[in-house]
């Protein structure tokens, strides 16, 4: 599932949202350039356009200046390529979990038995083997997120776009999802943009966090992070971890101001 793929540029990106007589800027002319396989954060205020930027990178939501370009193709739709996972899941509620999983490969036409091998190797991935036959209702928060996770990952997309998509969880699943999607990470090296308003959450994952002002975001602080690989609870309490925390919440303070 590697891939050598993956770049993204961010080229003097302007995006202005609402209706026509009350457009608001969301992001102001932004500078982004993101190699294949990095893991990046994106930090900022509530409301300062994280979201708004992650949906310009997938395609959803057209530049109003600038461009986004993937390995130096402009974006200017959805692609499978670029998958994305919100919040809260987008599971059908009346397919099986291996239907779930198998379902973009079912768009793209491949035959039963084919995407059920693969749907049934990708939830092995996310450690749901053993699940392929129970609805979404049946699972907790924390492995509907996986099932959300391997649907995704089954249309083997170059960049993996995550927004918030562990905010509803208790702090306990966090931390095993998180270092769960470490452990993918590690195997399938995707390139993946992590939208979190969670410092702690930014540094244990990400290789770079990118902080962002408020609305219209620009571009405050680009801060690669001073971790080692692998990272577990430990990584938390390194000195690294801790100084880089404050920097942020420094950086976050004015940038709320």
């Amino acid at each position: 599932m590697a891939h050598a793929a993956g770049r993204i540029e961010v080229r003097s990106l302007t995006v202005e949202v609402g209706a026509p007589h009350a457009r608001i800027a969301a992001l102001d002319s932004l500078d982004v350039d993101i190699a294949p396989g990095e893991f990046v954060c994106i930090l900022g205020p509530s409301g300062c356009g994280k979201s708004t930027l992650l949906g310009a990178i997938a395609g959803h939501i057209a530049a109003t200046r600038g461009e986004v370009a993937v390995d130096h193709l402009a974006v200017d739709r959805p692609h499978p390529d670029r998958g994305l996972v919100f919040q809260q899941h987008t599971l059908f509620p009346w397919k099986r979990v291996i239907d779930n999983v198998a379902f973009g490969l079912k768009m793209k036409g491949v035959g039963a038995r084919e995407r059920r091998r693969e749907a049934a190797e990708l939830l092995a991935l996310v450690g749901l083997s053993g699940f392929e036959s129970h609805y979404p209702a049946q699972l907790s928060g924390g492995m509907q997120q996986r099932v959300e996770i391997a649907r995704v990952l089954i249309n083997r997309p170059r960049i993996l776009l995550m927004d918030e998509p562990f905010g509803a969880l208790d702090a306990q699943t966090r931390r095993m999802m998180q270092t769960l999607l470490l452990d993918i990470w590690a195997k399938i090296r995707t390139t993946v943009v992590f939208v979190t308003h969670d410092i702690d959450e930014a540094l244990f994952l990400g290789d770079r966090i990118l902080m962002l002002s408020q609305r219209p975001a620009r571009l405050v602080a680009d801060i690669a992070v001073p971790l080692a690989r692998p990272r577990n609870d430990e990584s938390t309490t390194e000195a690294g971890f801790v100084d880089t925390k404050r920097h942020l919440l420094a950086l976050l303070r004015e940038a709320t101001n």
